[in-house]
């Protein structure tokens, strides 16, 4: 019984894990990338429908990235919205694509990302800090129920385990999102 509660846990911070790898794909990192806009809500016919399912995207270099809407009338309102995005990128539209610069980032730039990203890693440590409380309250309702204290404790261990797993990769991401950050 306890291995489910701590297969359970395992199973949440996994997926904790590929949303912190989505999340930091969404940050610049000074080449052009579809995750950058793909997420990026478009006002739709009122409706707030992400980027990715009006428009393909292309990337002829590392610095530029080019949006063809499926539907021409949508290009002024995706142009408003990658504008109002915090790239910090404007958009050129030549009627049929809409094409996105990016300039190199600058060293302050560079830092301020960082500092985004690690913004982002420590929601990803809470995260899985939180699952772990979740099986730990669990695990404490089944010593309730007559698990024996040498289970409870056996259990505990490993949850700690996993979970310091979990943390360390949050860590190694981090790290190797910072180092492509400062890349020059």
């Amino acid at each position: 019984m306890t291995e489910l509660v701590l297969e359970e846990a395992k199973d949440k911070m996994a997926k904790a894990i590929d949303h912190l790898k989505a999340e930091f794909s969404s940050v610049r990192t000074g080449r052009a990338t579809p995750a950058l806009v793909e997420g990026i809500m478009v006002d739709y016919y009122g409706t707030a429908t992400p980027l990715k399912s009006l428009a393909s995207f292309q990337v002829p270099d590392a610095k530029m990235l080019v949006v063809a809407p499926f539907d021409k009338s949508t290009m002024a309102s995706i142009e408003k919205a990658i504008g109002a995005s915090d790239l910090g990128i404007t958009p050129s539209n030549d009627g049929q694509v809409i094409r996105l610069g990016f300039p190199p980032l600058t060293e302050e730039r560079r830092k301020e990302m960082v500092k985004v990203v690690k913004g982002k890693a420590e929601e990803g440590r809470v995260a899985m800090r939180n699952h772990r409380r979740s099986a730990r309250q669990e695990l404490e309702q089944m010593e309730k129920d007559g698990l024996s204290s040498d289970d409870m404790e056996r259990a505990e261990k490993a949850l700690d385990k996993i979970t310091q797993g979990f943390v360390d990769q949050v860590d190694e991401l981090t790290a190797q999102k910072e180092k492509e950050l400062l890349e020059v």
